[in-house]
């Protein structure tokens, strides 16, 4: 009996022990499924430290980029206000010049319609009047003011010239320009001044200068004398015909550069 009791209670310890070393083993066997998890937890953890730190890192590079761009876009703005405030000035300058033009055509307009009345019974081929870059011209032929290869006016000269004066002192803001013009051939005279078209040019222009001054009361600081010789022709030199247009006397009619800046000050003025 009391060998039974021994084996039996042997056999008992003995599944007891091979319990205990199986429930060991799935211990051991969950210990390490733990240390595994546990590792794997710890990987996931840095890396998502990792990855928090990169995120950080590209967040103040946003910002740091939202602030370039607010200081951009500042700039931007600043310069297109900048460039709208140009085009603005550029408009009112365009807009100015436009209001000191069209005073100008005004001018220019009243000037040839009175020189028109003035010398409206004159022959169309002996006289012209034309308006060319804004100023007018009066052509005189010279058959009208000289004699023949000389600087003296003839007798139908101060009736021509009186006419033109009295528009011209009508307007004491225009200056005046005499320009001399002859053809091509050589003069021939025995006059000691006169050596060529140049001489005989420049003393045609002062000459009738001088008859505006001194015969009809023009103000001789707005006048101006010029001799251009052959070399401006307005027609063709060979022929009589076209000598006799080239033989010429221009009468150049101008506002004065201070008045034309007058009327651009006027302008800015009114633009205020």
């Amino acid at each position: 009996m009391l060998t039974l009791a021994v084996l039996l209670s042997s056999c008992g310890a003995k599944k007891e022990i091979a319990g205990l070393k199986e429930q060991n083993t799935k211990l051991e066997g969950d210990l390490s499924t733990a240390r595994m998890e546990l590792a794997k937890c710890l990987d996931d953890k840095n890396k998502l430290a990792e990855d928090n730190a990169y995120l950080r890192t590209q967040s103040n590079k946003l910002l740091n980029s939202m602030g370039d761009m607010v200081i951009l876009n500042r700039k931007e703005a600043e310069n297109l206000e900048r460039s709208l405030e140009a085009i603005k000035e550029k408009d009112l300058q365009i807009k100015r010049m436009s209001e000191a033009k069209s005073a100008k055509d005004s001018l220019t307009l009243a000037l040839v319609t009175s020189l028109k009345g003035a010398l409206g019974d004159m022959d169309d081929e002996d006289i012209q009047i034309n308006v060319e870059k804004g100023v007018v011209l009066i052509s005189i032929s010279d058959k009208l003011l000289f004699k023949s290869g000389s600087y003296q006016l003839n007798d139908a000269a101060q009736s021509v010239l009186g006419k033109v004066a009295k528009v011209v002192n009508a307007r004491p803001g225009m200056d005046v320009l005499v320009e001399g013009h002859t053809d091509d051939k050589q003069i021939v005279s025995n006059h000691p001044v006169l050596k060529d078209n140049w001489d005989l040019s420049a003393y045609r222009a002062t000459t009738v200068v001088r008859a505006l001054q001194e015969k009809h009361g023009v103000a001789p600081e707005r006048m101006i004398a010029g001799g251009r010789s052959f070399y401006v022709p307005v027609a063709n030199n060979a022929d009589e015909a076209g000598r006799s247009k080239n033989r010429r006397t221009r009468i150049i009619i101008m506002p004065k550069i201070d008045e034309f800046y007058g009327l651009i000050e006027e302008g800015l003025e009114k633009a205020k």
